[in-house]
């Protein structure tokens, strides 16, 4: 299927790793330019930048802490004068920080939903209005959203608030802009391995159909899929990427 990515212009966060940067080499994979987010991790993100550029498509680095407002708007303030249009741009930077409910910290709390729920918010309102007509948002939320997550509450509610912001965003921006949500379950990434790590041993086979973790590029097909023109009727809808969690 031609997803109609050729000659556009994608924006992704947390891109250096995992998830992100799976959407973002699918994106050049699928004839896309595209702007690579990352805050600390710029080794990985040179690594994605380079994978992109091995697809002949061209690639950009920018460093923003997507929880910090006032960074987020100086970081795409400074992108403008390069890349003044955009059209998808996919809000994937997330953190978690595993405890039982009741040992978690009010600093954990904090950064969780920092991080995750007003940095989705954060860079929601600043690329929106760069984002030509009919561009689309994919914001990234979580199985644990609708599960909920007795060892990670704090990741559960931030990621629910996202679901629920991209409803909201969904029916401010259209017509113009469509905004969607993945939201996927335990993937072979550093956070995913983490997660699992404080699990029984039989939680994959217990929990999931599918009895394994996602590999990061089957999260990012469903990404980029919803951000691509394909999707053009899709408006609000959250995107279960499972492995038939919610059926267990």
């Amino acid at each position: 299927m031609d997803l109609g990515l050729k000659g556009k212009i994608a924006f992704v966060t947390g891109a250096s790793s995992g998830i992100g940067a799976a959407t973002a080499r699918l994106f050049a994979q699928e004839g896309a330019d595209v702007i690579v987010c990352y805050h600390r991790n710029r080794s990985g993100a040179e690594q994605t930048a380079q994978a992109i550029e091995r697809c002949g498509r061209q690639s950009w680095l920018v460093a923003m802490d997507t929880g910090d407002c006032d960074a987020v708007s100086a970081a795409i303030k400074e992108l403008k004068s390069s890349v003044p249009e955009l059209d998808a741009a996919v809000l994937c930077a997330g953190t978690n920080a595993i405890a039982p409910l009741l040992e978690v910290s009010p600093l954990d709390w904090d950064d969780v939903i920092r991080v995750n729920l007003n940095g989705t918010f954060y860079v929601l309102r600043a690329v929106a209005p760069l984002l030509r007509d009919s561009g689309s948002i994919v914001t990234v939320a979580s199985v644990a959203a609708h599960t909920g997550a007795a060892h990670h509450a704090h990741y559960a509610a931030a990621k629910g608030g996202i679901v629920s912001l991209t409803k909201s965003a969904a029916r401010a921006l259209a017509p113009r802009i469509r905004v969607n949500c993945v939201a996927p379950g335990l993937a072979q990434t550093e956070m995913g391995l983490q997660a699992i790590g404080s699990q029984p041993s039989d939680y994959l086979q217990e929990k999931l159909l599918a009895q394994r973790m996602a590999l990061p590029e089957e999260i990012a097909r469903s990404i980029v899929f919803l951000a691509s023109p394909a999707a053009g009727f899709m408006y609000g809808a959250t995107l279960d990427v499972n492995g038939g969690r919610d059926l267990r």
